[in-house]
């Protein structure tokens, strides 16, 4: 749990719950054998299929040789086809010594069957000059898997494996195949994003696009001025990139979502995101038929309320909290929404569900409500990116109240507010799906005015000797974070949490004991959620290891969630993340002398984070306050230096010890 154990991440119960319109490759954990008519075929490479021949690797860069692999070649040609696109994919590498064979004497790759069709052109080995052919002998294994099936999340893209025979270090190995794409929509659209240098060496980085001459290709340069050799033949034109032994680009963490990690080049076939959603638009028509029993449900909201903002978050708390999340994002499931109908009577959805249920139930109430599409992680990057449909992992709802709009993630569980206090999701940027003017619209964030944690300590020492020190905290959440923690307190077991803070309290002050079980409210319309823990810790405890004498109070303001990344060569800037404010105050009473703060205790003011510490004193109570405000969501690379040096003064300050056994008649 680390020392900020009562912090909750602002972040909605989307983030875990949430389904990609794109489907992701990720590592596997859970696996199926392959369906029938999944096979990788075997075949000859096409003749629109422009060869390269090996380039050399340049000797100044074997340093950074990675994992005993020095890259050769990246080799990727894309055409257009009927219904689609035709993928020439080859990759070339040499084994520099015994840790490359590891990972260098076996191919795999994904692809999804409902799109994709497979076929390996050739896997060769170089030996000393020789080629040696090993496509006849090797025969891949496919595999089904699945990383996220326990939370709902089905995507059927296949692995292919194949181990190499008789690989050995100093061999080249060499292969290509190429695939078919039948996209289930936007079959005319194509999107390609690549670097033009990668964190190791490589020899030569390719990209060749064939593409109608009456549909120019959009190009987005980032960080790079490397631009294509274009050529004309007729009905099609053809654009070549190369980078040639590019030098490493050194990779950097806490990178805000609109950054890219390295140089990079952009292509669309479009330059209007209108192109985008008309594509979708058929799928999301927002007249359709509600089920019976659904209808009756909302038209029982419409007797009850007549504001529109009431009836908006009554549908949003129907759909939100009676459709269960699932996501079966194989096929046409991957881009179409169920029908309604369908996806009541099942009682689940995914986000594209749950979302055009959640418009249409808007719409039968007399509101105005458009689906949108977004991204999850990557949602302030659509400002920037070139029009594509592959921009997207997530739908959501936008609605329109007279002059004010709101957004609403239908697949968040149990979320709090109403209308004033709604928050909106953190996304960055969305696209509503309308039939005129779409384009790409900013999810203003709500300035935070007050803390949305507030972790309140109550110590009463002893009052007399061979009493126990009593220990009351009270922690108030309120907006996004009284979400995370009403999601959390329904989703884990009560117990299970109480002995996580105890396992904290018992960390600081060895010997802590619960007195009872967590005491938790939840005001849902305000959005606010408290919990208390009560605790106390034995007089023998309390004097163990002069506990007493060096008595440690520590503030839980989630400063351990400020990024503190390294800073050399450090060229990009770093990204904050959603906004944070938090409150943390320890009380300590009983005491018997007067107790003061340092006197050093100086205000950490930066325009990205703010910090301060309050303290006020009695002769018997001493009792600090720390804040901790997040003013901005990043911070360039230029000022990188003096936040790392406030990040230390606030660490410095966030922890203060007494010798709270002291007392003033000791003194006289």
């Amino acid at each position: 749990m680390g020392r900020a154990r009562h912090f909750q991440a602002a972040t909605t119960v989307a983030a875990s719950l949430t389904a990609r319109l794109t489907v992701l490759i990720v590592i596997c954990m859970v696996c199926w054998p392959a369906m029938a008519g999944t096979t990788v075929h075997k075949g000859s490479v096409g003749d629109w299929i422009k060869p390269v021949a090996l380039p050399k690797a340049d000797p100044q860069f074997d340093s950074q040789i990675k994992n005993g692999i020095s890259n050769l070649l990246s080799d990727y040609q894309i055409r257009k086809r009927p219904g689609g696109l035709e993928v020439f994919d080859r990759y070339a590498y040499k084994i520099v010594d015994r840790t490359g064979l590891e990972r260098g004497a076996s191919i795999n790759f994904e692809f999804d069957p409902a799109t994709s069709e497979v076929t390996v052109n050739w896997i060769d080995i170089i030996r000393d000059g020789v080629v040696i052919q090993h496509l006849s002998d090797g025969e891949f294994d496919v595999f089904r898997r699945e990383s996220d099936a326990e939370k709902g999340l089905f995507d059927g893209w296949l692995t292919a494996y194949l181990n190499i025979n008789d690989v050995r270090v100093g061999d080249i190995v060499d292969y290509g195949k190429t695939t078919v794409r039948t996209p289930i929509i936007g079959t005319d659209l194509l999107f390609h994003s690549f670097a033009v240098a990668w964190d190791e060496p490589i020899a030569l980085i390719r990209k060749r696009v064939t593409w109608p001459t009456v549909q120019p290709l959009n190009v987005r340069q980032v960080r790079t001025d490397i631009r294509p050799h274009v050529q004309s033949t007729g009905e099609t034109t053809t654009y070549l990139w190369q980078s040639a032994n590019p030098t490493p680009v050194k990779s950097q963490e806490y990178l805000p979502p609109d950054f890219l990690t390295y140089p990079s080049i952009e292509i669309s076939s479009t330059s209007k995101w209108q192109d985008i959603v008309d594509t979708v638009l058929p799928y999301y028509r927002l007249d359709q038929e509600l089920p019976a029993d659904f209808a009756a449900k909302l038209d029982a909201i419409a007797a009850k309320y007549d504001a529109p903002e009431d009836r908006m978050i009554e549908a949003m708390r129907l759909v939100q909290d009676n459709i269960r999340y699932v996501s079966l994002s194989m096929g046409r499931g991957s881009y179409i929404p169920r029908s309604p109908t369908t996806v009541v009577a099942s009682g689940f959805g995914d986000c594209k569900d749950k979302a055009l249920l959640l418009a249409s139930s808007l719409r039968r109430l007399g509101i105005h409500a458009d689906v949108a599409l977004t991204d999850l992680d990557e949602g302030l990057a659509l400002a920037t990116i070139l029009p594509t449909i592959r921009a997207f992992d997530h739908v959501i709802v936008k609605v329109a109240i007279d002059s004010q709009t709101y957004w609403i993630d239908a697949t968040n569980y149990l979320q709090g507010g109403r209308a004033d206090n709604l928050i909106p999701p953190d996304y960055g940027f969305a696209l509503p799906i309308v039939a005129d003017k779409a384009g790409m619209e900013k999810i203003e964030r709500k300035e935070l005015y007050q803390p949305t944690t507030f972790v309140n300590e109550v110590f009463d020492f002893p009052k007399r000797k061979g009493e126990p020190l009593k220990l009351t905290v009270t922690t108030t959440y309120w907006g996004a974070d009284a979400d995370s923690m009403r999601y959390k307190l329904v989703s884990q077991s009560a117990a299970r949490i109480a002995d996580d803070y105890l396992k904290y309290y018992n960390r600081q002050y060895p010997g802590m004991k619960s007195l009872g079980p967590l005491v938790t409210n939840d005001s849902r319309d305000k959005n606010l959620v408290s919990v208390t823990e009560s605790y106390d810790l034995s007089a023998g405890d309390l004097d163990a290891d002069n506990l007493s004498k060096d008595f440690a109070l520590k503030s839980d303001v989630g400063i351990r969630y400020l990024p503190e990344p390294d800073l050399l060569e450090r060229s990009a800037p770093i990204w904050l993340g959603s906004p944070i404010f938090r409150r943390h105050r320890c009380t300590v009473r009983n005491l018997k002398a007067h107790f003061v703060g340092p006197e050093d205790n100086d205000d950490v003011i930066t325009p990205y984070v703010a910090f301060k510490a309050r303290w006020t004193s009695t002769s018997t109570e001493f009792q600090v306050d720390w804040f901790l405000k997040t003013l901005n969501d990043r911070i360039p690379a230029k000022s990188i230096g003096p936040y790392l040096k406030s990040l230390k003064k606030i660490n410095d300050n966030s922890a203060w010890n007494y010798n709270f056994a002291y007392s003033d008649a000791e003194a006289n």
